[in-house]
């Protein structure tokens, strides 16, 4: 159980931290929205709760978005900017474009309830519900609740272009998930525990079919999986990919934010849900 909470503790600090560059100038603190929108926390928290009990894809679809929107420009929103005339979107970049529905959902209906009230309207920051929603949606997993500073201010400018070398590949290594992670200001320790989010959610069998089938000349199977771990890939995801097929990352405990993804990947299964996953 202290390792259990410890992960927990690691993996809320990574999150709620977010000091990436466009956030980080920005002066983040508790209560920021004490004296124009004092119950903003409760009311983003009833709006997930409510898309939470529609469809449980809510959960990973937010997290995932928060850590795509986070990585590119730093915690600003503007992976939710639509495209408009010539110019193409974060959100419509290849990288982005496997982003749930649910995630962009909770955040719009969140932001439409708190700007159903007449002092909040205009006032907090699509980017600041995105934290809020993320932190709302660990806890209604079974994850922890953890304080989030607000302030954040929402992108000006989303282009498709600064996605680019942004954002892990399935094909990442640990010196290169290392690196990456180094870029943002955040440690091994903090990648390993960012990368605990994979305790819900999919993948699709095409993202890591390679794996499982025709990994080399000297193994058909990546040699890092459990062998039954494998096979039991191969029974769910055909040769012949289907990439409509999604497979659960934490084949255990899919739907509870718990320590049982880390434990079991490397010790028992493999890598394959960090080095191939669409969480990422």
């Amino acid at each position: 159980m202290g390792r259990f909470n410890l992960l927990l503790a690691v993996w809320s600090l990574s999150l709620s931290l977010c000091l990436f560059s466009h956030t980080a100038k920005a002066q983040l603190r508790q209560n920021y929205y004490a004296n124009t929108c004092p119950n903003v926390e409760n009311i983003v928290r009833n709006a997930v709760n409510t898309k939470f009990q529609q469809t449980f894809v809510t959960v990973p679809a937010t997290i995932r978005l928060f850590f795509h929107d986070c990585f590119v420009q730093g915690c600003d929103a503007s992976v939710i900017i639509a495209s408009s005339g010539t110019n193409t979107a974060e959100k419509d970049h290849p990288d982005n474009l496997s982003l749930a529905g649910d995630g962009f959902d909770t955040v719009i209906k969140a932001k439409a309830a708190v700007d159903a009230v007449p002092s909040c309207r205009n006032k907090v920051s699509c980017a600041d519900i995105l934290a809020m929603a993320t932190r709302d949606v660990v806890a209604l997993s079974g994850g922890p609740s953890y304080a989030v500073e607000l302030g954040r201010l929402d992108g000006l400018s989303s282009t498709a272009s600064s996605v680019n070398g942004k954002l892990p590949k399935p094909t990442f290594n640990l010196n290169q998930l290392n690196s990456m992670f180094a870029a943002n200001g955040l440690t091994q320790s903090d990648m390993i525990a960012l990368s605990a989010a994979h305790t819900v959610g999919f993948s699709h069998c095409n993202k890591f079919a390679n794996r499982i089938y025709n990994f080399s000349r000297q193994s058909s199977v990546d040699p890092t999986l459990n062998a039954a771990y494998a096979s039991q890939l191969q029974s769910m995801c055909p040769k012949n990919v289907d990439p409509r097929i999604a497979i659960n990352m934490d084949p255990n405990t899919p739907r509870t934010f718990d320590n049982v993804y880390l434990p079991e990947s490397p010790a028992r299964q493999g890598t394959v849900h960090l080095r191939s996953s669409p969480l990422h």
